[in-house]
């Protein structure tokens, strides 16, 4: 259904972007994950636009959007190619974000999309254990390589799709210093910040270090992304969403062995 290789983007950079989404699945990718809540009709426009590909949210987030409308425009779509991510969100950004994990049991006690249609925003243990429990699987962001082999173990056999951040840039410098600017925001996010400090990275080392980048972010030349993004699989990733933050994703295919 999802390749072991698609593609993530937010929606914000995407919206006017649909032919370059039809580009993509021209080139072998399997998946695109249209991130940060996105509108339901850019998950239309994108289903039209391609005939294979899988057209995932990464994430719908749970305090924007009410469970019985995105259920409601889910059987409206009534597409096989559509997967639902839902997810909570980051407490510094939702001003309703309280109890995070109550909410997404509640949010999906009211949500009417079957479970093997679904997909659970998941870092830490609690959420990824629900993630297996109630739906597909989960869908990490932002994670080290790490983390895909201990999620692997948290969620089963379920689904293991994690976003990997990648920089086409074989200069090591010039690569952080373009992560480092984009990635700015996480941060700041408890969330984020929390799931790496389980993998031992420092106070100082959350703040955007070089070896906090090197463990989120495959930069390198196209193969040696390829590399890098081959090792989530390895560690247990059953489909890995690239979100390049220069682009290049015709390099990448080739050097992942796509099909054209």
């Amino acid at each position: 259904m999802l390749g072991t290789f698609g593609v993530w983007g937010s929606h914000y950079e995407w919206a006017g972007k649909i032919g370059e989404i039809a580009e993509l699945e021209a080139l072998g990718y399997g998946a695109f994950w249209i991130g940060a809540s996105p509108d339901i009709a850019l998950v239309e426009q994108a289903l039209a636009a391609t005939t294979s590909m899988t057209i995932a949210t990464g994430i719908t987030n749970v305090w924007q959007t009410e469970p019985e409308a995105i259920s409601a425009e889910f059987h409206r779509l009534a597409s096989d190619r559509f997967l639902l991510g839902v997810g909570a969100g980051h407490r510094q950004l939702d001003q309703a974000y309280e109890k995070p994990y109550e909410k997404l049991v509640s949010y999906l006690d009211r949500l009417d999309v079957p479970a093997d249609r679904l997909v659970l925003a998941a870092l830490g243990p609690k959420v990824l254990k629900l993630a297996a429990d109630r739906t597909a699987g989960a869908h990490p962001y932002l994670v080290p390589v790490e983390h895909t082999a201990e999620a692997r173990k948290a969620v089963g056999d379920k689904l293991l799709a994690p976003e990997v951040t990648v920089v086409v840039e074989e200069d090591p410098v010039v690569a952080r210093a373009i992560a480092r600017e984009q990635l700015a925001v996480y941060f700041t996010l408890t969330n984020y910040v929390k799931n790496w400090r389980r993998y031992g990275f420092s106070e100082e080392d959350v703040q955007g270090s070089d070896r906090l980048l090197d463990a989120l972010v495959a930069h390198g030349s196209p193969d040696q992304v390829a590399a890098k993004l081959q090792a989530h699989v390895d560690a247990g990733a059953d489909h890995v969403a690239v979100q390049s933050l220069n682009g290049h994703y015709a390099e990448l295919a080739g050097a992942l062995g796509l099909r054209r």
